[in-house]
């Protein structure tokens, strides 16, 4: 952390020293951090717990919770018709699952509508 004390007020410069002083004693009234390490340790295998399992290994991410599956989980979607039609190249066409193809995005930009390509049925 850096301070340019150059342009600090002496009142600001006072009022920085009050507050450094304040968070020093804080600081100094604290156990130290191996003290409190050895609590918690003391504490965790007295209950039957190390660390790793109250807290995971340092470094790793925490374990997920169990969640429900989505509603598409583990499912396959099945093959659909296409829906829309690139007039200009009729080989071009999509299903209307997903992000717009880019022929139909450029198109719709131009101001088209998506309704304006699709496959009339028979």
């Amino acid at each position: 952390m850096s301070i340019d004390l150059r342009n600090l007020s002496a009142k600001e410069l006072g009022a920085l020293i009050a507050k450094a002083k304040e968070q020093q004693s804080k600081l100094a009234k604290r156990t130290p951090i191996a003290t409190v390490r050895g609590k918690i340790t003391k504490f965790a295998k007295a209950e039957g717990y190390t660390l790793e399992e109250l807290f995971g290994t340092p470094g790793a991410r925490p374990a997920k919770a169990a969640a429900k599956p989505g509603p598409r989980a583990g499912k396959k979607l099945g093959k659909v018709a296409p829906k829309y039609r690139n007039p200009a190249n009729p080989k071009e066409t999509w299903t209307g699952r997903g992000k717009h193809p880019r022929w139909m995005a450029a198109l719709v930009a131009k101001g088209k509508k998506a309704e304006d390509f699709l496959i009339k049925k028979k």
